[in-house]
């Protein structure tokens, strides 16, 4: 299977349909812009083309901490609800594991709603650990 970074505005386009699965609340016409103002900060986009579109995506960072160093934060994770159980999220998995191993780096981490259990299935069989509970305040 094919997996390829989105770079060009077609190609980050070509990931529209796929992200806004996962991510409703971004309104589509900013979708190009938010994610080429993520990309100056490190953010990346690798999709898995099928038929001329994007069936599965994955956004990712890399980052370091104190906790755990150099690593890899995934943002992002979907696959089209209609291509679903066709292995395409592990896949994408496994390509950010293989970037982090030829990097160097020891750990990939992310977050995922606490409802999303079809999500963390995957990412137990995929060898990840529930190792904390991430909390966010909202500023008014």
């Amino acid at each position: 299977m094919e997996i390829k970074f989105a770079q060009t505005d077609a190609e980050i386009l070509e990931c529209r349909e796929v992200m806004l699965a996962l991510r409703p609340h971004v309104p589509s016409e900013q979708f190009l812009s938010l994610v080429k103002e993520a990309m100056q900060t490190g953010y990346q986009l690798a999709y898995i083309p099928k038929a001329g579109k994007a069936v599965a995506a994955i956004g990712f960072r890399q980052l370091q901490f104190l906790f755990n160093g150099k690593h890899f934060y995934i943002d992002d994770l979907s696959t089209l609800p209609d291509h679903r159980g066709h292995g395409y999220g592990g896949q994408l998995l496994d390509f950010v594991a293989g970037l982090a191993r030829e990097r160097g780096f020891e750990v990939i981490t992310l977050d995922s709603g606490f409802h999303r259990h079809d999500a963390h299935r995957l990412y137990l069989n995929k060898g990840f650990q529930i190792a904390s509970l991430h909390f966010s305040k909202k500023i008014t």
